[in-house]
């Protein structure tokens, strides 16, 4: 599910997922960069590097190459960590001078499951906030499908 409703944080998405395992686990997912290199990136792009330095101040860094060798890099510093809970970093993209938020929040589910909570603010544009929420379906149907057994999967958006 996605919201795009208004409100003081500009143009922004909010979507929503419940995935198949312990907070716990997919705070992992969040913050330890082998994990990270296998769902952060969209469709049949990969991640070819990922720095996650999870502490307030530390580096966010996610490096992506599509199948024709393109290559995207995103980055920005980590402005909030509650451990198991909650993640606020910034992120910009190379090249680019326009900085954007990303808020995760982490919340124990039914069985075992994580409701996980993605919110991306202080877009520059509605393309840009268009293009990142492609990009998060992406990127976190290959984070679900990881912890259903299967990451080449596309579960529901």
């Amino acid at each position: 599910m996605t919201d795009h409703r208004p409100d003081d944080k500009g143009i922004y998405l909010t979507l929503h997922r419940v995935i198949d395992a312990p907070v716990v686990t997919v705070y992992a997912a969040w913050t330890e960069p082998e994990l990270l290199r296998r769902w952060f990136a969209p469709d049949d792009a990969v991640v070819s590097r990922a720095i996650a330095e999870v502490r307030v101040g530390g580096k966010f860094l996610i490096e992506m190459r599509g199948e024709d060798g393109a290559k995207w890099v995103t980055q920005g510093l980590y402005r909030e960590v509650v451990p198991n809970r909650r993640l606020v970093h910034t992120w910009c993209w190379e090249g680019s001078d326009e900085e954007s938020l990303v808020t995760v929040e982490f919340e124990p589910g039914q069985s075992g499951t994580t409701r996980l909570t993605v919110t991306h603010s202080r877009f520059a544009s509605s393309e840009a906030r268009r293009n990142h929420e492609l990009g998060w379906n992406g990127c976190l149907a290959k984070l679900e499908a990881m912890f259903a057994g299967s990451e080449t999967g596309t579960s529901g958006t």
